[in-house]
């Protein structure tokens, strides 16, 4: 068990960073929003990563925060009843299969998972436009913090994966870890945002990374 779950944070990393393209449709427009707001002088890089850093590390925030009350219930649900950790398995498997099949451009029922969290996203959207424009780095960070409960297939399917650790802690951290697979890609929008882009519109890199998740789905399920 030990095993398993320390190989789930690697993997939690891998398939963030496989998603990543996914990541720059969601959340790449507002990351790259906050540097052309920035005004060019003196000084410009070092506000232009502060300002980066503190947004992506206030939305992985709240995917830790988010995995933590989830995984509260499914440790206590898993522990109540046996069948637990084999259903959560089939959601978790199933959830990474819908969003391969959804980054390889082949299926988009996803799509109708994010709904699931379209009424919390309501409640807290009008928030980040109370925020707008950012100007200091603590604006930036309370702005990624209400921009990680966006609705998303790739965080929902992650967070399946993360509910199935045998404790809160290692659900949060395999959560954290997504977050920082998530994070190269976020970054690159900011700072080089047309050749992200493009990145992002290569079919190749989608249809290899969705097949990848699907794979890592396929993996999950109680089949094996």
């Amino acid at each position: 068990m030990a095993a398993d779950l320390y190989l789930s944070y690697p993997s939690a990393f891998l398939i963030g960073l496989l998603g990543s393209t996914h990541c720059l449709g969601m959340c790449g427009g507002i990351s790259a929003s906050l540097s052309m707001a920035l005004p060019v002088g003196r000084g410009f890089r070092l506000r232009q990563s502060l300002m980066l850093l503190a947004f992506n590390f206030g939305r992985i925030g709240s995917y830790t925060l988010i995995a933590t009350l989830i995984a509260a219930l499914s440790t206590g649900a898993a522990s109540q009843w046996t069948l637990a950790g084999m259903v959560l398995r089939t959601i978790a498997g199933l959830l990474l299969i819908f969003m391969g099949l959804s980054m390889g451009q082949w299926w988009q029922g996803i799509r109708y998972v994010e709904k699931i969290g379209a009424p919390v996203w309501q409640k807290l959207s009008p928030l980040t436009r109370r925020l707008m424009p950012i100007h200091h780095p603590a604006q930036a960070l309370a702005l990624g913090a209400l921009w990680g409960w966006l609705p998303c297939g790739l965080v929902y399917s992650t967070l399946g994966w993360a509910a199935l650790q045998p404790t809160v802690p290692s659900a949060a951290l395999t959560m954290f870890f997504f977050g920082l697979g998530t994070l190269p890609s976020m970054l690159a929008t900011g700072y080089a945002a047309n050749w992200v882009r493009g990145l992002q519109k290569h079919q190749a890199v989608r249809k290899a990374s969705g097949a990848l998740l699907i794979l890592f789905g396929i993996w999950t399920l109680p089949l094996f």
